[in-house]
């Protein structure tokens, strides 16, 4: 049996915020570049072409864990509703609670085994950020609980395209994430559990840039939610592979990025590295204007880039995100 559902909802996503502010570093190898040409136009030229493989493979890797946690969120809430050996009525919106996504039909099979829950977007853009097509399926077997500890689904991507409305750059993911419920517990009974654990591997992620460069990439993140005036998720871990110039990378989180759906599911504070062949890049997320932690939820977050050139020169910048 076959159930279709066309859900209408609007679904916030954490992290959708955070792009395109890697623009920074590119301004700053700018001027770094002014300064250096007079000495040396071998320095400048390498200089832009650190800074320029800095910003695009620091933005990349950005876009591409905004997207899969997004899928995965979708994922979780389609679980929570329709997940388990029958299918269940929806449970709409609850709080604490993730929705079912806006830009997506959801279908239920409950007939074969593996049971399969399968989200296909359908290019319109209901959050006004980006829009989205092709799918992702959920399999598990037909004893499956969602809710139970250790529960593991496989999400298999195929050809999710995502297309930001900003700029126009998009990327394609295909491959297979694995997401292991280590904690058990649903999000929507989060405010009475102390926290609930999320695993997240992906061994052979392949991704397909707008430039037509397809790279293969490995991500195992820690994701625990928690509930103070809403959801909180804190996301421990890292991503590997080769940007789309060919480099091997690794990004590492060095201090959690956590998102509050009290602050509007924004990221309020977290610090990541981007390491590769010729830059270190060092972010660090949740400040004010003047690069200071912030204290409480504001409409305007900052972040500060710190990174050294081949040359050795560090450069930061403070911009909002």
């Amino acid at each position: 049996m076959k159930l279709r559902l066309n859900i209408l909802l609007n679904l916030k996503k954490p992290f959708m915020k955070i792009r395109n502010y890697f623009i920074a570093i590119a301004i700053i190898s700018f001027t770094s570049g002014i300064t250096s040409c007079k000495k040396d136009n071998n320095s400048s030229s390498s200089s832009t072409n650190t800074a320029t493989e800095a910003k695009t493979q620091a933005d990349d890797q950005t876009f591409f864990s905004t997207e899969t946690d997004a899928a995965s969120n979708d994922a979780n809430a389609s679980l929570e509703a329709y997940g388990g050996s029958n299918v269940q009525a929806p449970v709409g919106i609850q709080t604490p609670a993730f929705s079912i996504p806006c830009d997506a039909t959801v279908t239920v099979d409950t007939t074969n085994d593996p049971r399969t829950i399968t989200i296909t977007y359908n290019g319109n853009s209901c959050n006004g950020e980006r829009t989205r097509t092709g799918s992702v399926v959920i399999s598990f077997a037909h004893d499956f609980r969602w809710r139970n500890a250790n529960a593991s689904v496989s999400i298999t991507f195929h050809n999710l395209k995502v297309t930001r409305n900003s700029d126009g750059k998009s990327i394609t993911i295909n491959g297979v994430r694995t997401i292991t419920n280590v904690s058990g517990g649903l999000i929507k009974d989060l405010a009475t559990t102390d926290s609930i654990v999320h695993k997240i591997d992906d061994t052979n992620m392949s991704i397909t840039f707008d430039n037509g460069a397809q790279r293969t990439w490995e991500t195992h993140m820690t994701r625990v939610f928690t509930y103070n005036n809403g959801i909180v998720i804190t996301t421990t871990g890292n991503v590997s592979g080769q940007n789309r110039f060919g480099d091997n990378f690794t990004c590492t989180i060095l201090e959690p990025l956590v998102v509050e759906q009290s602050c509007d599911f924004h990221l309020v504070s977290g610090e990541v590295q981007h390491i590769g062949p010729k830059v270190t890049t060092t972010i660090t997320f949740g400040l004010d204007s003047s690069g200071n932690p912030i204290t409480s939820c504001t409409a305007l977050l900052y972040f500060k880039v710190i990174w050294a050139d081949a040359n050795g020169h560090t450069f930061t910048y403070i911009g909002l995100y």
